[in-house]
């Protein structure tokens, strides 16, 4: 999910490429007069509950004002609060916050409280480790993992401790119909490799209640692979998956048919069905380009072996017509009676077949139909949300919020279903120095169930922010 944040000094703009650097960067001042260059059927992405509501307005909140503390950029009549920051003591006694703050939700808890389920994407190399618990820990070695983080009704702090310890580069997942969240390891690494004593690669139900318990046993049967995002069919419980791998040939998009589809907590260990989306005739998701195009008969293939124990998935025999690969899969969620994913982008010169700085897609199960929705940029005097969209959230006014992920300032931004897009927080925390500033991406935004709070994470130096203000709803 990640990508290196080398940037250039604000307000500079230069000849770009897929994915390099960015289009735009925004002004310290404000970021007024966003644009988009995007094509593709928009309003398909505004689906689910909040689709019928106000779309946040044409033009959004209007201009970000700069933050006298230096930490986050809001439009005016907004305020922040900062929940956690990496390096603090958890109110647990466990240790300290961990570092790399990436994909997490929001949960509604007992009365109006609220938890919050956060990932670390911690590698070998991490500053500061998810600490080990006991009952809470897969790999003794491993430095990934989750934190929990209650709130009150009031948006206070009742409690932070470890939810998962022991895993690696816990990077995305998603909530589940019965109110766990599954975090996904964006990694394949086998135990003796790299110091690690247990395979890697998996997805883990994490939960914070006694009726719903965090289980440290990997649910091999959903796949060993690259793991990025899941969403679930609420209409029979099927998970779709996506993998972001980092080498050619890049991930694919998986489907994981439960055999106890509606079983609650702790029900995917009962095993399943992984299969890949096979598309006709298309080898790579980037060789397509036009918006509108879509493709019937999608065939789901069984994946010949999900603990890829010699050779990772991507790379196994799926027989006569291969499978279909798409560089970036990395966002994943259910709207209305499809499930949407992502391309962030794809390069030719890294493998991919064609390229782009983002694609949508849809895939809807009744039609067994996949489409491209919406593809960004590139266009003449582009102005894009990000050069690639990553992690992706309704917001309570029926639009979206995407966290960006790439080069130079660092945004959330939010598209309205009219198709303007506009600036919401700007991250204020410099990284590097002022001759070479750096400043960290956004992740996990996420909204509270009631739809007054954005919660939204930055990467590095990790810090979760509490959103409050005019929402419209």
């Amino acid at each position: 999910m990640t990508a290196s944040a080398q940037s250039r000094q604000s307000g500079q703009s230069q000849p770009q490429q897929p994915g390099r650097s960015r289009r735009q960067v925004l002004a310290a001042s404000g970021a007024a007069g966003v644009g988009v260059a995007f094509s593709g059927a928009l309003a398909e992405l505004f689906t689910g509950t909040a689709a019928a509501q106000a779309t946040g307005g044409r033009s959004g909140y209007g201009p970000l004002v700069p933050d006298p503390a230096g930490l986050l950029d809001l439009p005016e009549g907004f305020s922040y609060r900062v929940l956690s920051r990496e390096g603090d003591a958890l109110s647990s006694g466990e240790g300290r916050v961990p570092s790399h703050f990436d994909g997490m939700a929001a949960f509604a808890g007992a009365g109006s409280s609220v938890w919050l389920v956060r990932n670390h994407e911690n590698r070998m190399d991490a500053e500061i480790a998810v600490p080990t618990v006991d009952g809470l820990t897969y790999d003794p070695e491993g430095k990934g993992g989750c934190t929990l983080l209650h709130l009150d009704g009031r948006g206070g702090g009742i409690s932070e401790r470890v939810g998962i310890a022991g895993t690696s580069t816990n990077c995305a997942g998603g909530p589940s119909p019965w109110g766990t969240w599954l975090t996904c390891e964006e990694t394949e690494y086998l135990a003796g490799e790299e110091g690690y004593t247990k395979d890697h690669g998996f997805v883990f139900e994490v939960g914070f209640t006694r009726r719903a318990p965090t289980s440290v046993e990997p649910l091999t049967a959903m796949g060993r692979f690259q793991h990025e995002a899941v969403a679930f069919d609420p209409s029979n419980g099927t998970v779709y998956e996506t993998e972001d791998a980092f080498d050619h040939p890049f991930g694919l998009f998986y489907r994981f048919l439960p055999n106890k589809p509606r079983g609650g907590p702790g029900s995917l260990a009962a095993g399943g069905t992984l299969q890949a989306m096979r598309v006709p005739d298309v080898p790579d998701l980037s060789s397509v380009t036009e918006t509108g195009t879509s493709f019937r008969g999608i065939e789901w293939v069984d994946v010949p072996d999900p603990l890829a124990a010699e050779t990772p998935i991507r790379f196994q025999d799926f027989g006569k017509g291969g499978i279909t690969h798409g560089q970036k899969l990395e966002g994943c969620y259910w709207g209305g009676t499809c499930v949407y994913f992502v391309s962030s982008f794809a390069r030719v010169d890294e493998g991919s077949a064609g390229e782009h700085y983002g694609q949508v897609w849809r895939y809807d199960p009744k039609a067994n139909r996949l489409t491209l929705v919406v593809v960004f940029g590139p266009d003449t005097d582009v102005q894009l949300p990000g050069e690639s969209p990553d992690n992706i959230c309704l917001a309570p006014s029926g639009g979206l919020m995407v966290c960006e992920d790439g080069e130079g300032a660092q945004h959330v931004f939010g598209l309205t279903r009219q198709g303007s897009v506009y600036p919401m927080a700007r991250n204020r925390q410099n990284v590097g120095d002022e001759d070479e500033p750096s400043w960290g991406e956004f992740a996990g935004v996420t909204f509270s169930p009631s739809g007054d709070t954005m919660f939204v994470n930055v990467y590095t130096p990790g810090t979760t922010f509490a959103v409050t203000g005019p929402w419209r709803h």
